[in-house]
């Protein structure tokens, strides 16, 4: 079991990891974006296709975070 805990890990990686920085800065940059889409009452079809798609994108980020920080924290 790692003496690093996630919130932990992530902050490091954050500093010190350049790929995880960028991963991290998309995923925020698409959770604002998916935020401002959600907060409109009505949806065009584009606007749809277009949350949606950034939401699996914005999944596909946290599972490749959770990856590095799972593997760092095996490392430690």
């Amino acid at each position: 079991m790692s003496s690093v805990s996630v919130e932990e890990a992530q902050e490091i990686l954050k500093n010190e990891n350049e790929e995880f920085a960028r991963i991290y800065r998309r995923h925020r940059e698409l959770d604002e974006k998916v935020s401002a889409l959600e907060e409109l009452h009505h949806l065009t079809p584009e606007e749809e296709i277009q949350k949606k798609t950034m939401k699996k994108d914005k999944l596909r980020l946290k599972d490749k975070m959770a990856e590095m920080i799972d593997e760092y924290r095996a490392s430690r």
